[in-house]
């Protein structure tokens, strides 16, 4: 079965693919699912879209990218079905899954955000208001299955298509391994993994972790925002990168994941988390979206809402070691039930599969129809 994936990004350096659909081919490939990528950006655009200015330049690739899409959405004729991760286009209508959808080859659509609000990046401005976040309604709707990263996200696609699953962000256990350590860091290492987008995230919590280092030792570790600094905290910021970033999460005593309680956020499929999790971090996270179906406070991780509850739960697991290896123990044990990808993969060939079926049985009976007709 061959598969045409339709992404946003180069391979391996995009959160959403490197977790959802890069993550499930080899287990995908295992099933007979042949995928072939075909990412929007270039190397080049990947390289200044998501730095600040450059206007030109970016406008520029992206309308290269445009032209270029055309002639692979006209190769879909060639797949089984076509993957199509987020949107076709970065910018601009549903063009593309309109083309799709009436050439009758089946197109699933999968989303772990909610792209369908309005969100202007910190690092392209404008530019963020040529997406048509409202064109995810009509992707929703021409798409002959879509997965959703969580529940608020299928409510939004059932509004238009009732054949819609949940496949939550999964983490490759494989990879994403509980190490023992060869030494314990001198001081505790709170740590937070994003970019330069969602740093703005990390920021809301610079109250409490003012608070925090006025009773407490602790290093705020910051992976993918280099340069954020907090006055009055000890603060490592370094940059992101594909081949170091489990060792470097690694080395966190306490994962956090703040977040904002606005319609954005509840679209996220709380991936910091899982990552933190997987590893046996003890993690804390606002109560916001997925995070509550995620974490059940003091059981396999902590919430906190307010300032002194962050103040409050960050200081527990500072000062004991136990608890922190008896939440870490507990996340690792929930991403290995439910948010791994061995456990997720074979749902989404199921998806693939039914689809395919489908769209074949639906072109014989067409056929059969024009036979009779003539």
């Amino acid at each position: 079965m061959r598969l045409l994936a339709l992404v946003p990004s180069v391979y391996d350096t995009n959160p959403s693919q490197r977790f959802r659909i890069e993550q499930w081919e080899p287990l995908l490939r295992e099933r007979g699912i042949r995928i072939s990528y075909k990412p929007f950006e270039t190397k080049e655009l990947n390289a200044v879209l998501y730095k600040q200015g450059q206007m030109a330049e970016k406008l520029r690739l992206v309308l290269s990218s445009l032209t270029r899409r055309f002639s692979e959405v006209r190769a879909a004729r060639d797949y089984d079905a076509v993957y199509v991760l987020r949107e076709a286009a970065l910018l601009g209508p549903p063009l593309f899954e309109r083309w799709i959808a009436r050439s009758g080859v089946p197109f699933i659509f999968d989303f772990d955000d909610a792209v369908f609000e309005r969100y202007v990046s910190p690092s392209n401005g404008y530019l963020s208001y040529l997406k048509f976040p409202g064109k995810t309604r009509s992707i929703c709707r021409h798409a002959a299955h879509v997965m959703a990263g969580n529940e608020y996200l299928a409510d939004y696609a059932r509004r238009v298509n009732d054949r819609v699953t949940i496949i939550p962000t999964t983490i490759d256990t494989g990879k994403y391994t509980v190490e023992p350590r060869a030494q314990e860091n001198d001081v505790p290492v709170i740590g937070w993994s994003g970019s330069y987008s969602t740093a703005q995230h990390l920021a809301t919590l610079r109250g409490a972790l003012r608070r925090l280092a006025l009773q407490e030792r602790f290093l705020l570790r910051v992976i993918g925002a280099p340069g954020f600094k907090i006055e009055d905290v000890n603060v490592e910021a370094i940059p992101w990168r594909a081949e170091t970033e489990v060792s470097e999460l690694r080395t966190f005593d306490i994962g956090v994941m703040p977040l904002p309680d606005d319609q954005w956020s509840r679209g996220k499929c709380g991936l910091k988390a899982l990552q933190y999790m997987a590893l046996g971090v003890p993690t804390v996270c606002s109560p916001v979206g997925v995070n509550t179906e995620i974490i059940q406070d003091d059981e396999n991780g902590l919430i906190a809402s307010t300032e002194d509850e962050w103040v409050e739960k960050l200081t527990k697991l500072l000062r004991s070691a136990e608890l922190r290896r008896r939440l870490g123990g507990a996340g690792r044990a929930t991403v290995d039930a439910r948010y791994s990808a061995e456990v997720q993969a074979p749902r989404v060939f199921e998806i693939i599969e039914s689809v395919v079926r489908e769209a074949k049985a639906s072109a014989s009976v067409a056929g059969r129809r024009s036979v009779s007709a003539r």
